[in-house]
């Protein structure tokens, strides 16, 4: 049983702060949101300074008024351990706990995610306010889940981080002299004779802007370690709740492809994953499934929570649109299809003051339940009711998988060229986009995935591998040999874990599973590009980046076309070894240039795939005995599709033939077959 199905139900709710609020506003609140059929409350997310008002004095008068109130009322709650923010006198008192930024400025109070993650001061007060909490609430029924701090992130160059730096380094290498080699200190005269001479790569040293620096091998280190400090916290956090609460699930909410934290590293740490999802008005809808893919794909396909959305606009982006009608619900079963258990808002009662007074949720400013968000709130609630537990737990059967690694996401921007508008979570999505666009299934998996567990994927992707950790080119090839497919693109193979060159050749460790040598890449400015041609002649775009390779036998599917020194050079490649075959693409190919390839793969594979307009997905979920396909129309028009089971819609209760279903604006079904 996954973490979420102990829910028992769909949780649909979100962030509450009642304490922002007179206590006649509670009650009100309590009428509200029962009309609006939410069944839960994230609570006390930022409130230490209310819990904690002086370094002796704990009071948990007020959240105890609340937590009775909502058990009073039949609501589950979510218990954040409100860490997130500093209590004014700690950061008075104690300046350690503050954090040191990029440019070398010591903080002091304000904001949030202020704390340095290496203060002795902010790791002994918040695991002790996490043990106060857990003493206190943590016998209750309705305490369904542990919500620790809030959006981890940020980074720290402190003295304190420095010294807690050098002692990781020491349990990494043991000694300088690996040090010194790991990170090619050689270069420029950086050799270090003590430990003492280390010092975090911010703008005071070594780095050159966020992302560059002269020894990438140490930045990638830093990112390492204080991905490491931060998950340090939670785990303090965690042990603590644990001491009196040793079932209920502890999460932390994410932030999809955030670059700060190695999430496979922490999802290991959690009970479930929790994220945050907040698309801006013109975000592509397969960047989004990408996300909560990835969010699944962090626990190995298990569900996950939605633990923000809004219910209407955002107050933090450039251009703060508002969902149109029945957009909120499309994408709240977006979640869902692609392994949300939860649909959470943030927040319920809108904020009357301070930085989020803007940002939406289901009871606006207006304070009434006549609004156009609150009617939706409610009938998607009234939907969710409907759904009960059926769903909780069920899988995603993909056949396809995208490899994500956080060591390749800092080291590939690290890197001093060869173009500078080469980003990488740009180069997933990419090929992500184009198996959504067929409307087939993708895992979002980590590089240290065993030959043997790669097995369960007719196809592995990892576009711009840039690095190849050990062990990983041994479990593609032993993968690919025993019937797997492997497609990477242009630079990949090319360094070791602490970005040092392979020597004798790219894509370095992956050349003979490749079955090419690259012998150098050419980047291509904004205003250029190429032309690659299939055998079949039809042609694509491509730029930014061309390999320039020789056969070592591979057979080409494609060479660039007229235009430059390389023209008539293979560009896209296949590689036969073994029971299975590599394929390299050695350019970044325009989007119908992958989807050409991407058709091949199909022709080639029996995987279930459904050609729809653009704006419509269909995604499945699959129980033991029943699969799930969510199919939902993200645009405001009308749309029609072709539809090859005979089942039962979900929503509607009504049954489902083969033929043609007709979505309209924002429309979802959600067919049930039997199986």
């Amino acid at each position: 049983m996954s973490a979420s199905q102990k829910f028992g139900r769909i949780l649909f709710g979100g962030d509450y702060n009642p304490e922002q609020w007179p206590q006649e506003v509670w009650y009100k609140d309590m009428q509200l949101l029962t009309k609006a059929n939410i069944n839960e409350a994230t609570i006390n997310v930022f409130s230490w300074a209310q819990l904690q008002p002086s370094e002796e004095r704990y009071d948990f008068s007020t959240l105890d008024q609340i937590v009775k109130l909502l058990t009073e009322n039949h609501f589950e709650i979510v218990l954040a351990t409100s860490t997130a923010a500093l209590p004014a006198w700690m950061a008075e008192r104690y300046p350690d706990v503050t954090r040191t930024d990029f440019e070398g400025r010591h903080h002091r109070f304000g904001g949030r995610h202020n704390a340095c993650p290496n203060s002795p001061t902010f790791r002994y007060y918040s695991q002790k306010l996490a043990e106060k909490l857990a003493e206190r609430y943590g016998h209750l029924h309705n305490i369904v889940c542990w919500h620790v701090s809030n959006e981890y992130s940020g980074q720290c160059y402190c003295d304190n981080c420095a010294a807690a730096f050098r002692v990781w380094l020491k349990r990494q290498y043991q000694t300088l002299s690996a040090v010194n080699a790991a990170w090619n200190t050689n270069f420029w005269g950086h050799t270090f004779y003590d430990w003492s001479e280390i010092c975090p790569p911010n703008d005071l040293g070594d780095a050159i802007g966020n992302d560059n620096s002269t020894l990438a091998g140490l930045s990638i280190d830093y990112r390492r370690f204080m991905s490491d400090s931060i998950l340090q916290n939670y785990q303090d956090e965690r042990r603590a709740i644990r001491k009196f609460d040793p079932e209920t699930p502890i999460t932390t909410n994410l932030m999809g492809t955030f670059k700060g934290l190695d999430y496979f590293k922490w999802a290991k740490e959690m009970d479930l994953v929790s994220w945050d999802n907040y698309p801006a008005y013109n975000t592509p809808t397969s960047v989004t499934a990408m996300n909560h893919d990835l969010m699944r794909g962090l626990k190995h396909g298990e569900p996950f929570m939605l633990m923000e959305q809004t219910p209407s606009q955002q107050n933090w982006q450039p251009y703060n649109s508002l969902k149109r009608p029945g957009q909120m619900r499309a994408m709240s079963y977006q979640a869902l299809a692609h392994g949300a258990d939860t649909i959470q808002f943030f927040q319920l009662r809108q904020s009357k003051g301070a930085t989020e007074k803007f940002h939406g949720a289901v009871i606006s400013h207006a304070d009434t339940d006549q609004t156009r968000v609150f009617r939706e709130t409610a009938a998607l609630g009234k939907e969710l009711q409907h759904l009960g537990s059926e769903i909780l737990g069920a899988r995603t059967p993909a056949k396809v998988a995208i490899i994500f690694d956080w060591d390749n996401y800092w080291a590939l921007e690290y890197a001093s060229g060869p173009n500078i508008r080469l980003k990488y979570v740009d180069q997933i999505q990419r090929y992500y986009a184009a198996f959504y666009r067929q409307n087939i299934a993708v895992d979002l998996i980590p590089t240290d995935l065993s030959a043997e567990a790669l097995a369960k994927y007719d196809l592995v992707v990892a576009p711009v591998l840039y690095m190849i950790k050990s062990g990983v080119a041994d479990n593609l090839t032993t993968y690919v040999k025993n019937g797997g497919h492997f497609l990477t693109t242009f630079m990949s193979g090319l360094v070791d874990r602490n970005d040092n060159v392979f020597i004798g050749g790219y894509p370095g460790p992956l050349r003979q599973l490749m079955g090419v040598w690259v012998e150098e890449f050419d980047a291509i400015p904004p205003e250029k590009h190429g032309q690659v041609i299939f055998t079949d002649q039809s042609a694509y775009e491509c730029d930014l980046i061309c390999d320039i390779m020789h056969l070592e036998g591979a057979q080409a599917l494609a060479h660039y076309g007229a235009g430059e020194f390389y023209a008539g050079s293979p560009v896209v490649t296949k590689h036969n070894v073994g029971q299975g075959n590599a394929y390299y693409v050695g350019t970044q190919l325009a989007a119908a240039g992958i989807d050409h390839l991407v058709g091949q793969l199909i022709t080639q594979f029996s995987w279930e795939h459904f050609t729809t307009p653009t704006t419509v997905e269909i995604t499945c979920r699959q129980q033991a005995n029943a699969r799930y396909y969510f199919v939902i129309n993200n645009g405001n028009a009308s749309e029609t599709v072709t539809w090859p089971y005979t089942g039962r819609d979900l929503l509607s209760q009504a049954p489902v033939a083969q033929g043609t279903l007709t979505l309209p604006s924002y429309g979802v079904k959600i067919i049930k077959v039997q199986v």
